[in-house]
């Protein structure tokens, strides 16, 4: 049931009453996630802190693990931020002072521990979930912190952008390919704001860095048939539709294309694919037109992908100087970048060589253990999950090993939650009856568990997805 104008009003007397907390705090501590969604929040509220002239520090984390929780509870800062992370374990927090502004489902322990009156934890909860809307794709935790700030002074309106790079980090707009809801309020904002310029264009990654004929070769989610893998195709399909590859020398982009040329090869393209997956390959694509050409960060998809691959290696920091302006930063973000292709392509190829994917009747999954990082065991189950190797019928489960146990990654097609299943709840069940912990979204989750648990953890897996889903 979408949002109710009575909702929004008491989303907004929320978002009014951290921004005083916030105005009111001599210092501040702000947490924040390592992913695309979570650098560009942590910017968002780094940026905020600094405007309101306050002491500050951001630090960036993995996941809340007990030490996190206990660092937050000890903390000596008037006021604990935390962004994109924390409303899966609001009842483990025991200090006043805690701003939320997160998307991932609420930990239904805290409820019960309240009073009538909710700011008796001291905890200003932040959370789409709490005001009628699904936070996997109506608003990220970036949008949630974007609105803070804008509450905290409307000037603040020049940090939307940003919050378009979290959504888009966080896939919100693959289901309807386009953002929805309460994102378009946050893209209206950075549009009125000359920050943001909506394209009806090809979805594919890649349309201001990669050459044309590569930009077609790895098109995915959907593929392109008879294109996507096939390089020799690609430039014959090119030449057919009477499309330069190079010019003066250089290999052209996407963008470097004329609308002429744009319109012929988009109507070929689509006519190449079935109708379903035209509605996914095409739709609104984001582009900054305020950052430098040629750097990855003018398109919203390549924005996240480079803040990904900062947070996904240890660089989170990187990340932030980037969404701040520090241009200097691209370097080494680089690096980071060259990295994560690197990974993800041995990654993709070492589960195909090894043939890890595994089938049950209700589940999909398989064991990288440390030949993954898990940081980006989440990013290629999603790969696989949308390459057509595998059945989008069924949810997809990935194990990687991690310092505290078995890291978990789970993964669904949309339709699937359109028939009830609720990774996150699944997540959240499975991994507590093993000793660990998760939750997430309904259409993408995650759990750390005992690594001697992964067949049991299955077990109850399968059992809850084949009750979940119609």
């Amino acid at each position: 049931m979408p949002a109710t104008a009575g909702d929004l009003r008491r989303m907004q007397r929320d978002l009014d009453a951290a921004a005083q907390a916030l105005r009111d705090a001599a210092t501040i501590l702000v947490i924040s996630h390592i992913d695309a969604d979570g650098i560009s929040a942590g910017a968002i509220a780094d940026i905020t802190a600094e405007r309101l002239g306050k002491e500050h520090t951001v630090r960036f984390e993995k996941k809340i693990a007990e030490e996190t929780v206990e660092m937050i509870n000890s903390s000596t800062e008037d006021v604990v931020w935390i962004c994109d992370l924390g409303s899966g374990y609001l009842s483990e927090f025991d200090r006043d002072g805690i701003v939320v502004t997160d998307h991932h489902v609420p930990d239904p322990r805290w409820r019960k521990k309240q009073t009538v009156l909710d700011s008796f934890m001291g905890i200003r909860h932040l959370n789409p979930h709490m005001y009628g809307m699904d936070g996997s794709y109506e608003i990220c935790g970036a949008g949630m912190t974007y609105l803070l700030s804008k509450a905290v002074d409307p000037a603040n309106i020049d940090l939307a952008y940003l919050a378009v790079v979290g959504a888009v980090g966080d896939f919100q707009d693959s289901g309807h390919s386009a953002l929805v809801s309460l994102n378009r309020t946050v893209m209206a904002d950075a549009q009125a704001n000359g920050d943001l310029v909506v394209d009806q264009d090809l979805r594919f990654f890649g349309r201001e860095t990669r050459a044309i004929n590569q930009y077609l070769q790895f098109s995915s989610d959907p593929q392109i048939p008879g294109l996507s893998d096939n390089a020799a195709a690609c430039l014959q399909f090119l030449d057919r539709v009477g499309i330069r590859g190079k010019e003066g020398g250089r290999w052209r982009c996407w963008d470097d294309l004329t609308r002429d040329e744009k319109e012929r090869a988009t109507e070929a393209i689509l006519d190449m694919m079935p109708e379903g997956d035209r509605e996914r390959a095409f739709g609104e694509m984001y582009r900054f037109p305020n950052e430098p050409e040629g750097t990855g960060l003018r398109d919203a998809k390549e924005f996240a992908t480079v803040l990904n691959s900062c947070g996904r290696y240890e660089d989170a920091d990187t990340g932030l100087r980037i969404c701040r302006g520090d241009m200097t930063a691209l370097k080494d973000a680089e690096r980071n970048r060259a990295e994560h292709r690197k990974h993800i392509s041995s990654a993709m190829m070492y589960i195909r060589d090894n043939h890890l994917l595994r089938e049950r009747r209700f589940i999909q999954w398989f064991d990288a253990g440390s030949e993954i990082k898990e940081t980006v065991v989440g990013i290629v189950a999603g790969m696989i999950l949308s390459s057509g190797e595998c059945s989008r019928n069924i949810p997809i489960i990935a194990f990687a090993d991690s310092d505290d146990g078995t890291k978990v990654s789970a993964r669904a097609d949309r339709s699937l939650v359109d028939r009830g299943l609720d990774l996150s709840r699944i997540m959240k069940t499975a991994s507590e009856l093993v000793g660990g912990y998760g939750g997430g979204h309904t259409v993408a989750a995650g759990a750390t568990i005992p690594p001697d648990k992964k067949e049991e953890f299955l077990d109850i897996v399968e059992d809850l997805v084949s009750s979940q889903v119609e």
